[in-house]
């Protein structure tokens, strides 16, 4: 049978005449089995124009205005983090603010209750002195670009270093007790596994046992230097994992959102980890992609885990052991996966949630469009699967609009940033997120 006709005859079975033609003149994604296309759209739980910063006193906001510390059209969220205290039905959020440019004055906040001119307001995280230093100080936090928070209330923070591009402090990776604030574990990257002046770390990831809150592993993506840092939390060791399958694809350089285009030139930055005890999956998996590329990758934890394989500078170290699962055809940014072992992502093209069963095959007939939205969903760049105060699995989405804010510039009459939510159960299934 033709494969178009074929898909088409399929969505009928399952959505609305509309939503089917949608997804054939998509060309590439169809409704994969056990996935209904939810043409619904996520609940919104904030938006902005611009981002409303709060300050310790007015004075301390003038200070930084006038210092050029902070300029309030150049503060792009990345990321956003979820996290339920005690069965409390009103989560935390937090966000990530990297120092793109010298204007930020702070790179990781929480969303309060305060309503400002300009939209609810944010306030820095942990506190307004671990950022005020700009880079002096490198026992803060300097640039911020995402963040993991476990299942024990530990917010796992990954700083770059970096202010404007230019490296103030090493790579560091801090893990923060959400009950009280406190720093409960630590880590510099020792100068062998980054490149200064190049690198450019964006994504934790944590591997854990949540029996005993033990964090065995955390994998660090490193964008612009095009590799996978591995750090063993109990032995405090890292090695640097680079090849060919970390870096960008010369031909997904260029994004194009919304009749707007622009380059970037990322590797690595994007993981996620099969969840233990996956039925037909006896062994634990690495899942990554690279930025500017299409390709999907899969690699054995108890490979990436093994520091004895990665030696320095070699880009032939364990190459046999990276498996290509497939092709999108558009490039994905954030990704998280599902305990069902559902691996998501934000799509590019088109503006998307983008779902697959880790127990298929990676190919556009086992790939679903959970949500397609053209204006709420330009550049994904923060997605977090967490679990609510009733015990369930929920998507948070930040999107950001990246290519106006690199491009022509943000139009501040216009929403340009949104954190969405949907019940996972309720996204896969077609149901209503509200």
């Amino acid at each position: 049978m033709d494969y178009s006709s074929m898909n088409y005859q399929h969505c009928i079975r399952i959505i609305a005449l509309v939503s089917c033609l949608i997804a054939i003149v998509a060309g590439q994604y169809a409704t994969a089995p056990g996935i209904g296309y939810h043409s619904k759209a996520l609940e919104r739980v904030f938006e902005a124009r611009n981002l409303e910063l709060g300050f310790p006193t007015p004075k301390e906001r003038e200070r930084v205005l006038r210092a050029g510390l902070y300029d309030p059209d150049n503060v792009v969220p990345i990321d956003v983090d979820v996290y339920y205290t005690h069965g409390d039905k009103t989560p935390s959020i937090f966000v990530t603010i990297p120092r793109f440019t010298k204007g930020v004055p702070y790179s990781l906040a929480y969303v309060t209750n305060e309503v400002r001119e300009n939209g609810t307001e944010l306030r820095a995280y942990p506190s307004y002195d671990w950022h005020q230093s700009h880079g002096a100080d490198c026992n803060g936090l300097t640039s911020v670009y995402r963040t993991q928070i476990d299942e024990c209330g530990r917010m796992w923070i990954l700083d770059s270093g970096e202010i404007d591009f230019v490296q103030h402090c090493p790579p560091q990776l801090y893990a923060l007790d959400l009950a009280s604030g406190g720093v409960v574990h630590h880590y510099r990257l020792p100068q062998d596994v980054y490149k200064t002046g190049v690198s450019r770390f964006v994504t934790p990831t944590i591997e854990m046992d949540a029996k005993n809150c033990d964090v065995g592993h955390v994998y660090m993506a490193d964008s612009i230097g095009d590799g996978i840092v591995v750090y063993d939390v109990a032995a405090q060791k890292s090695w640097r994992i680079e090849n060919k399958y970390t870096y960008p694809h010369p031909d997904f350089g260029t994004f194009k959102i919304a009749g707007e285009s622009f380059q970037l030139w990322d590797g690595s930055v994007a993981m996620s980890l099969t969840p233990h005890g996956l039925a037909g999956h006896l062994e634990r998996m690495l899942y990554f992609h690279s930025l500017s590329s299409d390709w999907q990758m899969a690699i054995p934890l108890s490979v990436v885990n093994n520091g004895s394989i990665w030696k320095r500078n070699d880009v032939s170290a364990g190459l046999d052991q990276f498996v290509l699962l497939g092709k999108r055809g558009s490039q994905c940014v954030a990704a998280a996966m599902s305990e069902t072992g559902m691996l998501l992502c934000g799509l590019v093209q088109p503006p998307s949630i983008l779902a697959w069963n880790i127990r298929q095959s990676y190919t556009p007939e086992n790939m679903a469009l959970l949500i397609e939205d053209e204006q709420r969903l330009q550049f994904v760049s923060g997605l977090k699967i967490v679990r609510n105060h009733e015990g369930k699995e929920e998507l948070w989405a930040l999107s950001n609009r990246l290519q106006k804010a690199f491009g022509t510039g943000l139009n501040f009459k216009e929403v340009n940033y949104r954190i969405q939510k949907c019940g996972i159960y309720e996204l896969l299934n077609g149901l209503s997120c509200h």
